[in-house]
């Protein structure tokens, strides 16, 4: 049994279903984007359909006509109008294809009223200006078995094209920042762009459709859209210099467009990877009475300044550092009475001179890292430190990296220091602003002033 049609379209069938659906918000029209209840909003873009059974068209649920499956809202308008059908959550729904075809022939099997909720719209109305409305939704166990299932099977699908992208060794890409080529696993690019760009899009094996994921932030991109705050910009070096003083280097959490590229979210039916994170959180706040005292915290990794090894402990780093590259940083802040602050410009400073591939002791710059540390290591060039007022500046306050966990384990103990840098810790006052004429006359500021304009 077929849900009923609307014979004909009268000329004034919307003034007259307008009267009829005055207590319900949200009917849609051909000419409105009203739905009929709000839980039940057409969604922009499908939700993980794919072409993979029949043609890529989809068909109504009761008649003939056939929609692309990428205008999935457009058949569901046409099942709203033409046959007065509603499906609820569709976005939850894993394959929406298949989802179509299973309820098309089911319907040819039992009437419609066996499946679906009936909602009357305006019944304190004429008969004649009453309409029914059915609603096709999960609480039907049937449905509820036919979602998860097709959840189930994406999710199959979607492990299976990771698998395939994790083992891939055909991978070509270039970088989306120095257009560098990459050439075998989608994991060298990616694992590129964190450490050389600072951008990190996750692990590469929590991705899938690696492919299309990188095509989409390039398009952006190109279209001179930053990738974080998706504001539009005039030129590339304007989009350029933004994402680097904003620390946007990274996409947009909120967006979900972003979300198919993500195995967390295909993991359980209807829950993005926000809804999995907070049921995680909530777990650990259940069980905070268990006994943890067999934690044992793992440090995070440090990275040389010169090369790719990492160590697990500061104390390890400063050995290979000084056995392999003969640079001792202990040394070199006890010698130069380096607080914390100083130490964070020198690292950022060699940091940054490094991944330019210069040589900071004579200069040189060279086509590669390989070849910089060749000859920093024969020349002796890495304990060869430029004057301080070189890499002294406010500049380097900012990481050269911003995962740089070599940053995060410097010291400024009393006990490193030398004698004239425990002099040079003279402790700032700040001046009593209750009275502001008195300090404007006294300031300190006054003498500066003055210094300067004799200099000048």
């Amino acid at each position: 049994m077929a849900a009923p049609r609307t014979q004909g379209v009268a000329a004034g069938m919307e003034e007259e279903r307008d009267k009829s659906l005055s207590g319900v918000e949200g009917i849609a029209y051909e000419d409105s984007k009203d739905c009929i209840l709000e839980p039940l909003s057409l969604p922009e873009s499908p939700g993980g359909t794919t072409t993979s059974v029949g043609s890529p068209s989809v068909p109504c649920i009761f008649c003939e006509e056939h929609f692309p499956v990428a205008e999935q809202d457009k058949l569901l308008k046409h099942m709203i109008i033409e046959h007065k059908i509603v499906i609820a959550d569709i976005k939850l729904v894993a394959d929406f294809q298949r989802y179509i075809l299973y309820w098309r022939k089911r319907f040819t099997e039992q009437p419609v009223t066996d499946f679906c909720s009936v909602i009357r719209i305006n019944s304190t109305a004429p008969f004649e200006e009453q309409d029914n409305y059915f609603l096709l939704c999960d609480v039907l166990p049937e449905d509820r078995i036919l979602r998860e299932e097709l959840q189930r099977q994406r999710l199959k699908e979607i492990l299976e094209q990771q698998q395939q992208e994790r083992n891939d060794t055909s991978f070509r890409g270039s970088c989306m920042f120095c257009s560098e080529e990459f050439l075998g696993n989608r994991s060298v690019l990616l694992n590129h762009m964190a450490r050389e760009h600072a951008f990190n899009i996750g692990l590469p094996d929590n991705i899938v459709n690696c492919n299309e994921f990188l095509c989409t932030l390039q398009k952006k991109l190109d279209n001179l859209q930053c990738l974080y705050c998706e504001k539009t910009f005039r030129d590339k070096n304007t989009l350029k210099d933004h994402m680097r003083k904003k620390q946007h280097r990274r996409i947009n959490p909120k967006n979900k467009e972003y979300d198919r590229f993500y195995v967390i979210n295909y993991l359980e039916l209807g829950k993005s990877w926000e809804e999995v994170q907070l049921e995680d959180d909530q777990e650990l706040l259940d069980h905070q009475e268990d006994d943890w005292s067999d934690w044992e915290e793992h440090p995070a990794s440090a990275v040389c300044l010169f090369c790719e090894k990492q160590a697990e402990t500061i104390e390890k780093l400063y050995v290979h550092m000084e056995d392999a590259h003969e640079f001792d940083l202990p040394k070199i802040k006890s010698e130069l009475g380096l607080n914390f602050y100083q130490q964070v410009k020198l690292v950022n400073f060699i940091r940054r001179q490094i991944h330019q591939c210069r040589c900071y002791g004579c200069g040189i710059r060279f086509s590669s890292k390989a070849d910089l540390r060749i000859h920093m290591e024969e020349n002796k060039h890495t304990s060869l430190l430029p004057e301080r007022k070189i890499w002294d500046q406010l500049e380097y306050y900012f990481p050269t990296y911003e995962n740089d966990t070599l940053l995060c384990t410097l010291s400024d103990s009393e006990s490193d220091l030398t004698p004239q840098e425990h002099n040079e810790h003279v402790p700032i006052i700040s001046e009593d602003t209750s009275k502001l004429h008195a300090l404007k006359q006294s300031s300190v500021l006054n003498q500066l002033l003055l210094q300067e304009s004799l200099k000048s």
